[in-house]
């Protein structure tokens, strides 16, 4: 023997992994991994079939520049809604706000759903429902439990539903209210006529037939409500926005659901909510002109009504008279620079005002366009726009994002600035329509002293003459303009344009993906229970084959014992010419040669050990001296297990006097000695259990015994402990000429090999050789050879620390489930 192989091949065999022992281990549980996938495959196809199928519809929307038909060169008032770059970002954001899929739940009612029952479970059916429902918003609905509807006839349907607990979570769809309500616990059901107002504490409204649809007598349909924050966040996250073809100004909306009625109205809605929308946020800006408009117009109306009131009470008070061409003319002149003079204050009042309003408020959408009042300064102009369009998009924001967010802190910062230099240009622009006004002034004094030199009546006529005409005029101008920001305000269309509107045209499901779903069974069921005997083989310490062993130790194999269930351990006395009496008398030929090699002239002496109890020792010490006696050879089976006797029950004879007796003297040999029902064969059993086991063997006595045995018989077999446990087995070692060392497969643990290598390896144990037991040609690895029967005559003692102590013999729960994956 190598003793530096045997080193080595215990190292390599604890540190490698025998991917074949896995691979044979896993074909060997074939059946449980078929059973898997089968049970994988079975579970996919209910999903399959239970779950609804799943559609993606879309619509295409463009975002256009601002424009409006009316505006020409000719027009005094100009709008400045910024253009198409930063507004298609603004409508992506806007789809996915909380306040805009409010505005379109609410206005479908999607909280609530229209069910009927299908094979398997509750489907939304929406407008296929022959029924209609109209709420009371301002009662509670219930929430999360389908109220069911049966039709009766033509006229009169059944309410019913069932109560588990006396109070139920209503909702108030009008203001968004939620709260508890009493409700009768048990079955509630009552008839209504279609038409009729229905007012419980769980469901307020009325229910109808709906047009062009049939009902049919006894079916049943259901209605739901839902949390409308739960359906607003669901939708809110569903929808889908995104460029088209790499469009600038061209959107795709998307939306996935198991209803596609219901997805083509929210894209719908969705878009013409969202063009409203815009719509109305263009003509802001427009109605806060006409707003200053009117108001500048009540003003100049009363101011006219004044001048003519105190112009026609001069009348009345003096002749009429004629005026010379040179002073109309001068009077005219006059007009004219009051005009101007006027359009001068209206400039420096809005200046005024809009100074106010920046220093003064927040809210910066409400800034009546400049052009209205004459204001064509471009700079004024200019940054006006951009802080409208600065605020609106803040506005926009605030339903995404957090105060004092990033984006908010970039947008005020860019508000701060333009407003700084709004403010700057108005100072200058004040200054410069002071300087105006101031010079107006200079020239209208000059003017009317050169009227000083007609009479005060005819200077007071054409002072009220002229306050009526610049009146007059200023109100024509005022009319004129808020005329054209009315119009451009009516001919506004909306920036977003419905390109290509939602429809089902056939649209086939995008899921449940059921070809995903049976490869991902397949793929679970082979790899579940794979990883499970995977970890159940690196978990298992124990041998299943002769490559283990071999891989494992040097020590060589003499022969296998297949499994075989039989009533006894005589198999080869009682069964001659089966399998396992054949594995015996090979094992005897493999002894022979061993013997041969010694030269011995008297009695050989076999030893039969193992690790613990339990792996097959005593059978095959009684099988091998069977078939040695059988074979003529005069052989006695003598039974050194001093604490577990075990050979005298196959042979009917009591345990009362044996070796122990002998060893203390108390009996003699021939006391203890008994001839079987088998020629040849003498048995001698252990004896009493005596208290110190290890003391007798070392005794004198067993030296002589073993002496006078070698000169009476040829074969000598000794049935000892398990090496594994005790220290019995090696006093023995002396007195035997070979031993075998019994390995019992799927029993024997993978370490014990460890001890007998190391035994083996400093002399302790000679001659030693390996016997299979419960051998099965399937679970071998690596041999060709073995028979297939073999015996199954099981011990059922567990480790021998427990052996020499009463039991039931029963494996517990997991070995049992072991031994089941084991017979697979």
């Amino acid at each position: 023997m190598d003793e530096h192989n045997i080193e080595n091949s215990e190292i390599s065999g604890g540190v490698s992994f025998d991917f074949r022992g896995f691979l044979f281990k896993a074909l060997n549980l074939w059946k449980l991994v078929l059973l898997c996938i089968g049970t994988a495959l079975i579970v996919a196809y209910f999903i399959n079939v239970r779950k609804e199928n799943v559609y993606r519809l879309s619509t295409l929307i463009s975002v256009e520049s601002d424009q409006n038909p009316f505006f020409t060169a000719n027009t005094s008032i100009s709008f400045n809604w910024g253009g198409v770059s930063g507004k298609v970002g603004k409508v992506m954001t806007t789809i996915r706000t909380r306040s805009h899929n409010e505005r379109v739940v609410d206005s479908l009612e999607y909280y609530m759903t229209y069910l009927s029952q299908g094979k398997y479970n509750k489907i939304d059916v929406y407008t296929a429902s022959p029924i209609v429902v109209t709420l009371d918003k301002s009662k509670g609905q219930m929430l999360g439990q389908p109220i069911g509807i049966r039709v009766i006839d033509d006229s009169k349907f059944e309410l019913y539903t069932e109560f588990l607990t006396t109070s139920k979570q209503v909702q108030h769809y009008l203001d968004k209210r939620k709260f508890f309500v009493d409700v009768p616990q048990g079955v509630f059901t009552k008839i209504y006529n279609f038409g009729e107002h229905v007012e419980l504490p769980f469901f307020n409204g009325v229910i109808s037939k709906r047009e062009g649809r049939v009902f049919a007598p006894e079916k049943e349909y259901f209605i739901q409500f839902s949390s409308f924050d739960f359906i607003v966040r669901h939708y809110q996250i569903g929808v889908g926005i995104v460029p088209f073809s790499g469009s600038s100004s061209v959107l795709q909306m998307s939306l996935k659901g198991t209803n596609k009625a219901k997805l083509v109205d929210y894209l719908n809605a969705t878009a013409a909510i969202l063009s409203k929308a815009e719509l109305e946020r263009k003509n802001l800006y427009a109605t806060n002109t006409i707003k200053f408009i009117d108001s500048s117009l009540r003003a100049v109306n009363s101011n006219l009504k004044d001048v003519s009131d105190e112009m026609n009470d001069f009348r009345k008070q003096n002749k009429v008279f004629d005026v010379n061409e040179e002073m109309t003319k001068l009077s005219e002149k006059l007009r004219q620079l009051d005009f101007q003079k006027e359009n001068e204050k209206s400039k420096l009042n809005y200046l005024n005002s809009l100074e106010k309003y920046l220093n003064t408020k927040t809210d910066y959408t409400k800034i009546a366009a400049p052009t209205s009042v004459g204001i064509d300064e471009s700079n004024i102009l200019s940054s006006v726009s951009k802080i409208t369009s600065l605020a609106i998009e803040r506005q926009s924001l605030e339903y995404t994002n957090k105060e004092g967010s990033p984006v908010f802190r970039d947008l005020d910062r860019r508000l701060d600035a333009e407003k700084n230099v709004l403010l700057e240009t108005i100072d200058a622009t004040k200054s410069t329509i002071s300087g105006q006004l101031n010079n107006l002034n200079r020239t209208i004094a000059n003017l009317e002293s050169e009227l000083g030199g007609l009479p005060e009546d005819q200077q007071q006529y054409l002072k009220i003459q002229r306050k009526m005409d610049i009146s007059q005029e200023a109100y024509d101008v005022y009319l004129a303009k808020r005329s054209e920001a009315a119009i451009v305000k009516a001919a506004n269309v909306s920036d977003i344009i419905m390109v290509d509107r939602a429809k089902d045209i056939g649209n086939p499901p995008i899921g449940p993906n059921k070809t995903l779903n049976y490869m991902m069974a397949l793929m679970v069921g082979f790899f579940a229970p794979m990883f499970l005997i995977f970890v159940i083989f690196l978990l298992d310490n124990t041998i299943h084959g002769s490559d283990e062993i071999e891989r494992l130790s040097n020590i060589p194999i003499l022969g296998l014992v297949g499994k075989y269930n039989y009533k006894n351990n005589l198999v080869v006395f009682e069964k001659p010419k089966s399998a396992v009496a054949e594995s015996f008398r090979a094992i005897r030929s493999s002894l022979q040669f061993i013997y041969n090699r010694q030269g011995r002239t008297e009695g050989k002496t076999l030893m039969i050990t193992s690790s613990v109890s339990g792996e097959g020792k005593t059978f095959c010490s009684i099988n091998i001296a069977t078939v040695y006696a059988l074979s003529g050879k005069k052989t006695i089976l003598l039974g050194l297990d001093l604490r577990k006797p075990k050979i005298f029950g196959d042979f009917d004879i009591n345990n009362e006097k044996g070796v122990v007796n002998y060893l203390i003297g108390e009996n003699t040999f021939e006391d203890i000695k008994y001839s079987s029902h088998i020629d040849n064969l003498d048995i001698v059993p252990s004896g009493p259990v005596p208290p110190n086991p290890s003391e007798l063997l070392m005794s004198n006595n067993l030296k002589v015994l073993i002496k006078q045995l070698r000169d009476t018989y040829d074969i000598i077999i000794l049935d000892t402990p398990p090496l594994g446990l005790v220290t019995d087995a090696l006093e023995l070692t002396q007195y035997a000429d070979a031993t075998i060392f019994m390995v019992r497969l799927d029993y024997t643990k993978k370490g014990m090999l460890s001890l007998i290598n190391l035994k083996h390896k400093v002399g302790e144990v000679k001659n030693i050789s390996f016997v299979l037991n419960f051998y099965k040609h399937k679970t071998n690895h690596n041999y060709g050879y073995g028979y297939g029967y073999g015996y199954g005559y099981g011990y059922g003692y567990g480790v021998y620390g427990n052996a020499y102590h009463e039991g039931n013999g029963k494996g517990n729960l997991w070995h049992r489930f072991k031994s089941l994956l084991k017979r697979l």
